[in-house]
C-alpha cells in the first residue's frame, strides 16, 4: 500500500493571457509578412485562457540557441523544483532527511549532473538518497512516475519517496518554424512543476502532520498499468535538432485514444473487480480539448467528469508531465471523492503510450 501524503503544484512567476502568447508565437514563428489567421484560430480553440512562462516574454528572442535555452531550463528547474519538493514535504509534515527516493522527470531540458542531484544539497536531502532522473516519457511521465514510485514502495514499505516533475515547455520554442505541430504547441503548452510525496505501508504518520491532502488521509495507490501501442513512434515526441527540441505531434492522436483507451481501462479495472461505473473520479492529463473529448467519448463518461482537467487546461495550459499531477492536486483540494471509493489517474505520451493508475480515495 502506497499512501500519497502531499501533492504540491507550482508555477513560474510570469503569467500571460492566451492573446499575449499568440502575439509572441506570431513574432517568433511566422515568416515575415505571413498572415496569422491559422495561428489565431488554433490559439482561440485551444481551451486555454492563460499560461505561465519561465522567462519574461521579451527574453525569448534573446535565446540564441539550444545551449542558452537549456541553461535557462536548468536554472528554472532547480528553482521550481526546490519550491515544489520543499512545499510538498512541509505539507506532508516530513523533513528533507526523511526522503529515501527522489524521482525527477522532465522532457523539456537536460542536465548532467541531473536536476535531482542539484537539489540534494539545496533542500538538505540525505547524501545517500536514491535518485532516479527520467527523460523521454513526455506527458505520460506524471502518471508513470507515480506508478514507479509505488513499485519502489511496495518493496520498501518503511520508506518515503518523492516524485518531482518540472516542465518548461516555453523554452522549446522553435523560432522561424511554422509547422502545424509547432503552432499547435504554441497554443497549448505552459510551464510548471509538481511534487508528490508518498509513504510506504509501514511508514508511520509524521509526529507533527502538515496540511497534506484530505486532512492527512491522502489517497492510496492500488496498482498501475502501462500500455505501449505498436508502430506509433512518430505520433508524439521530439525531433532533436541543432536548434533544440522540435515537436512531433500527429493529429491522429485523439482517434488513437478513441480506439484503444476503453479496452485498456476496462481490462485494468476488471483485474481489481471493478468497472467504469465504480470510479468516482477521473484524473486525466489535460492534453488539450481534442484529447479530453476523446477520453470522455472513449470511456462514455458522464457530463462534467473531466471538468477539473478542463479547468486546469484553461488556467495554466498543458504542463506536459506535471499536468496530471496538478489535476490530482485540484481534485483533492476542490472536490475530494467519497473515502474508500476507486479513482483512475491517466495520461498519454510519446511511444505512443498510456499509463493508468488505480487509486483508492
Amino acid at each position: 500500500m502506497t499512501r500519497i501524503a502531499a501533492v504540491r503544484g507550482v508555477l513560474p512567476p510570469y503569467r500571460h493571457t492566451q492573446r499575449d502568447l499568440a502575439d509572441m508565437a506570431a513574432r517568433h514563428c511566422l515568416p515575415a509578412g505571413a498572415g496569422r489567421g491559422a495561428l489565431d484560430r488554433l490559439h482561440d480553440g485551444a481551451g486555454v485562457r492563460s499560461r505561465h512562462t519561465a522567462l519574461p516574454l521579451d527574453r525569448y528572442g534573446q535565446l540564441d540557441g539550444f545551449g542558452a535555452a537549456n541553461d535557462a531550463f536548468v536554472a528554472g528547474a532547480v528553482e521550481l523544483g526546490a519550491d515544489a519538493v520543499g512545499g510538498a514535504l512541509r505539507d506532508a509534515g516530513l523533513s528533507p532527511r526523511d526522503v529515501d527516493l527522489l524521482i525527477f522527470t522532465s522532457v523539456t531540458g537536460i542536465a548532467a549532473p541531473s536536476v535531482d542531484a542539484l537539489l540534494v544539497g539545496r533542500l538538505g536531502l540525505r547524501p545517500d538518497v536514491r535518485r532516479l532522473p527520467v527523460f523521454g516519457l513526455g506527458c505520460v511521465a506524471g502518471a508513470a512516475g507515480l506508478s514507479r514510485l509505488h513499485d519502489y514502495l511496495l518493496g520498501r514499505p518503511d520508506d518515503v519517496a518523492v516524485l518531482l516533475s518540472v516542465e518548461l515547455c516555453s523554452l522549446t520554442l522553435q523560432r522561424e518554424v511554422a509547422s502545424p505541430a509547432q503552432l499547435v504547441a504554441t497554443a497549448l503548452f505552459g510551464d510548471g512543476a509538481a511534487a508528490v510525496v508518498a509513504c510506504g505501508a509501514r511508514r508511520q504518520p509524521a509526529t507533527t502532520p502538515g496540511r497534506g491532502v484530505g486532512g492527512g488521509g491522502g489517497p492510496i495507490v492500488v496498482a498501475g498499468r502501462s500500455r505501449l501501442y505498436p508502430d506509433t513512434e512518430r505520433m508524439l515526441g521530439w525531433d532533436v535538432t541543432d536548434s533544440g527540441f522540435r515537436v512531433v505531434l500527429d493529429p491522429a492522436v485523439p482517434e488513437l485514444v478513441r480506439k484503444n483507451l476503453a479496452a485498456d481501462v476496462d481490462g485494468f479495472l476488471a483485474e481489481h473487480g471493478l468497472a467504469r461505473g465504480d470510479v468516482t473520479a477521473w484524473v486525466s492529463h489535460a492534453g488539450g480539448p481534442k484529447v479530453l473529448d476523446a477520453v470522455a467519448e472513449a470511456l462514455d463518461l458522464p457530463d462534467g467528469a473531466l471538468d477539473t482537467s478542463r479547468r486546469s487546461l484553461a488556467e495554466v495550459g498543458n504542463l506536459s508531465s506535471a499536468s496530471v499531477l496538478h489535476v490530482l492536486r485540484d481534485t483533492l483540494a476542490t472536490a475530494p471523492p467519497p473515502p474508500g471509493t476507486p479513482g483512475v489517474l491517466l495520461a498519454m505520451g510519446p511511444g505512443f503510450c498510456t499509463e493508468l493508475v488505480l487509486l483508492r480515495w
